[in-house]
């Protein structure tokens, strides 16, 4: 440990020194590493990060239940069901293939441009947009922690009288999920970065603040901020994720030693 402490250092101070003896470095921190304009946009920059915690929200709820349903959906036996998952296995393949700022882009100006619903805040469309596009992504993770629950599991319920809604709420879901737990907080980490992309349809969230304050002091050091705003509120996530995965582990090794 005390050899990694002090390898770890040592690279460390040689990479701080070689940037700080480069040419640029004095530009570099004017523009990028300001004190007193990171206090000054501080307020701003939260009031903004507020917005994308709302948006973070709403958009965790509508991906819960919309993966969910697809997942079940693409799960579900018997040729009758085939157009369902065709359908089901379609959306996940277009909206897996999407970039999500183009999705932002069909959704946020596409879908208010026919007039079909009143005005609403971009907001609304950006989560609307997230929640189609990760929903792809979390019901494909959630089917393979479906698929991994023994058949054995399903037989059982069946056998004690359940029926398949109640197999598929009582035994394979919860099964499925801590399967897969890991997975899914990435997911949701991922989701998280992804909540800043709202800025392009015009919110006024933590990025779009910090590209109106950097215009106004011709400095990017909002940016920094908004950036570091965006660790510290993912970092405990990430945290999670890692004792989730640490876990799983453990159990799975119970009564030996890998």
């Amino acid at each position: 440990m005390l050899i990694s402490a002090a390898s770890t250092i040592a690279l460390a101070a040689v990479l701080w020194l070689t940037v700080i003896n480069t040419h640029g470095w004095a530009e570099v921190q004017r523009s990028f590493f300001d004190p007193k304009i990171a206090w000054a946009s501080l307020p701003t920059l939260l009031l903004g990060l507020w917005l994308n915690v709302q948006v973070l929200f709403f958009a965790v709820i509508g991906v819960a239940i919309f993966a969910t349903l697809i997942a079940v959906v693409r799960t579900l036996r018997g040729a009758v069901f085939f157009p369902l998952r065709f359908l089901a296995a379609a959306y996940t393949d277009l909206f897996r293939g999407i970039p999500v700022i183009i999705v932002l882009y069909l959704i946020g100006f596409g879908i208010p441009g026919l007039g079909l619903f009143p005005r609403l805040p971009p907001e609304f469309w950006g989560t609307i947009a997230l929640i189609l596009t990760y929903s792809a992504y979390v019901s494909e993770v959630l089917r393979a922690g479906m698929e991994a629950v023994h058949p054995s599991q399903r037989l059982a319920a069946r056998s004690l009288g359940l029926s398949h809604a109640q197999t598929l709420r009582m035994i394979v879901l919860p099964q499925g999920v801590r399967k897969v737990g890991p997975a899914l907080m990435n997911d949701f980490v991922s989701m998280q970065k992804d909540v800043g992309l709202v800025s392009v349809l015009g919110a006024v969230d933590v990025v779009r603040s910090a590209g109106i304050i950097e215009s106004t002091y011709a400095n990017f050091t909002p940016y920094v901020v908004a950036g570091l705003l965006f660790v510290l509120i993912s970092w405990p996530f990430i945290r999670v994720a890692d004792w989730l995965s640490a876990r799983a582990q453990r159990r799975e090794q119970i009564g030996g030693t890998v």
